[in-house]
């Protein structure tokens, strides 16, 4: 006889232990591995450039590796590198626990263990569940792919300009500042 894994809750996991990071996909655990350097060096100057802008304007709140819960029963919760809320959808007192419903732009930074099938599925989750833009950044191919619901995902190699702002009013950078 088979034994069924029990599915976790969103509000189970906010309570695991915060040695260790995990991603929950339809009720079950995805650990996450540490990142490195390059990783690390390319979250720090994208979140800097957007949280400067992002303060600078007005325009919302950025924040890094939140869990946002996107589904419910059985729960999924997301945590991208990189998160905007637009100021009109945050509330009047600090959330306290995860994020419920999505991000308005989630980015992800792509490691060595990220398969392009899961960054699919997770690219796939974040639009269907109602996040209005996902970026990609691929820091040893110097490049960004932007997905938006409806559209063609666009690749922009170092020397183009990422430009986000139909998602964060009047931010846009260089991809060659985020990767070199």
């Amino acid at each position: 006889m088979s034994e069924t894994a029990r599915l976790i809750t969103a509000e189970e996991l906010e309570h695991f232990p915060t040695d260790e990071r995990y991603e929950l996909v339809e009720g079950r655990l995805v650990r996450m591995t540490p990142v490195g350097y390059l990783h690390g060096r390319t979250v720090v100057r994208l979140a800097s450039m957007l949280e400067r802008h992002a303060r600078a304007t007005g325009a919302g709140e950025v924040l890094t590796e939140v869990g946002f819960t996107l589904k419910s029963d059985p729960d999924t919760v997301l945590a991208p590198d990189i998160a905007f809320i637009r100021r009109d959808r945050l509330p009047a007192s600090t959330p306290r626990g995860f994020w419920r419903g999505p991000a308005d732009l989630a980015i992800e930074v792509l490691s060595p263990e990220d398969t392009p099938s899961k960054i699919r599925q997770k690219i796939d989750e974040y639009l269907l569940r109602g996040t209005s833009c996902v970026v990609v950044i691929d820091p040893e191919k110097r490049i960004a792919t932007v997905f938006r619901r409806a559209r063609q995902p666009v690749t922009l190699r170092s020397e183009e300009t990422l430009d986000l702002s139909e998602v964060v009013p009047g931010f846009a950078c260089q991809v060659r500042a985020i990767v070199e």
